[in-house]
C-alpha cells in the first residue's frame, strides 16, 4: 500500500491573467515507501479556480495515481485561502489540515521588521515591543491561539506611544489587524507546530513555493507584459506540469502513436 500523501496547496494570483487566479502546488508521499512501488512519489497540480469547473476531481486524479486508498489518511497543508480549504474539506474532511507554518512566519517577519524601526525611534520602548513579538511567535508555534490574541492585544495597546514619531505606525496597525483576522479564520488549523516537528511530522513544505515558481514561472509575471485569459491560463498551466513531471511527451506519444517523436521535457526554469 502507498504511504501516507502530503498534500500542500498554494494560492498565487498573478496580475499577468488579470482577475483569473491560479492554484498551483504538488502532493508528495511520505518517505518509507516500498522501493518496488513505482507510482509517483511526487505530482504537481495547476488550474485557475474560477475557470475549473471540477477541481476536486482534478485533485483526486493527481491523489489516485500516486496510490491513494480509501480511507487512507491524508495531510493537507495549505496558505489558509478560504477557497482552498473548502476545497480540501470537500475532497477529504477526515484529512489532518494544517495551516502552513511557512506563511504563518512570513507575517510575523514583516511585523518583526516593524519591530526594528521602533527600536530607531525609541530604544528600549522598541526593544520591549521587539520581545512581544518574540513572545507572539512562541505562542503560535505552540499552537496556544487564544494567548496569541490575547498578545496581539497587548502589542495594539504597547505601540500607542509612536503614533506620532513613527512614519509607519498607520501600516503597522493594519498589519497586526490583518495578523488578527488570520489567525482567528484560521485558528481550528493551527496546531502544536513544536510537537509536530519534534515527532517529525509535517509542519511546511518549501519545496511547493518552488513548485509554484516552476508551475506559474515567468510566463505569467508582469514583466512579460502580457494578459492571460482566463482559459488561456488554465490550459498554459496544464501543460506546464505535465511538462514539469515528464508526462507531456507519454501523452503526445498516445495521441499520435505513429510519430517519431523525440522531445526532451522543459527545464523547470524555462
Amino acid at each position: 500500500m502507498a504511504k501516507l500523501p502530503t498534500t500542500r496547496f498554494l494560492k498565487r494570483t498573478s496580475e499577468a491573467i488579470g482577475p483569473a487566479a491560479g492554484i498551483a502546488g504538488k502532493s508528495t508521499r511520505a518517505c518509507g515507501e516500498n522501493a518496488a512501488d513505482k507510482t509517483p512519489s511526487s505530482k504537481r497540480f495547476g488550474f485557475v479556480q474560477t475557470l475549473d469547473t471540477k477541481p476536486k476531481r482534478r485533485l483526486y486524479e493527481v491523489l489516485h495515481s500516486q496510490g491513494l486508498q480509501m480511507n487512507q489518511e491524508i495531510t493537507f497543508l495549505a496558505d489558509g485561502n478560504d477557497t482552498l480549504r473548502e476545497l480540501q474539506l470537500e475532497m477529504s474532511p477526515k484529512a489532518t489540515h494544517i495551516l502552513d507554518w511557512f506563511h504563518l512566519t512570513m507575517k510575523l517577519t514583516v511585523l518583526e521588521q516593524y519591530g526594528k524601526g521602533l527600536v530607531q525611534c525609541e530604544a528600549a520602548l522598541g526593544e520591549k515591543i521587539r520581545e512581544k513579538i518574540a513572545r507572539l511567535k512562541w505562542s503560535l508555534w505552540h499552537g496556544q491561539v487564544d494567548k496569541a490574541l490575547s498578545k496581539i492585544d497587548d502589542l495594539e495597546s504597547s505601540i500607542a506611544p509612536f503614533n506620532e514619531t513613527y512614519a509607519r505606525f498607520n501600516h503597522l496597525v493594519k498589519t497586526l489587524s490583518a495578523l488578527r483576522t488570520y489567525i482567528v479564520n484560521n485558528r481550528h488549523l493551527i496546531p502544536n507546530y513544536g510537537q509536530r516537528y519534534h515527532q517529525g511530522e509535517a509542519i511546511a513544505t518549501g519545496f511547493v513555493e518552488s513548485t509554484v515558481n516552476e508551475v506559474v514561472s515567468k510566463r505569467f509575471c508582469k514583466k512579460q507584459q502580457m494578459q492571460w485569459s482566463k482559459p488561456g491560463a488554465h490550459l498554459l498551466l496544464q501543460t506546464r506540469v505535465k511538462t514539469l513531471d515528464g508526462e507531456l511527451g507519454v501523452i503526445f506519444k498516445r495521441w499520435y502513436p505513429d510519430m517519431d517523436l523525440e522531445m526532451e521535457e522543459m527545464p523547470a526554469a524555462a
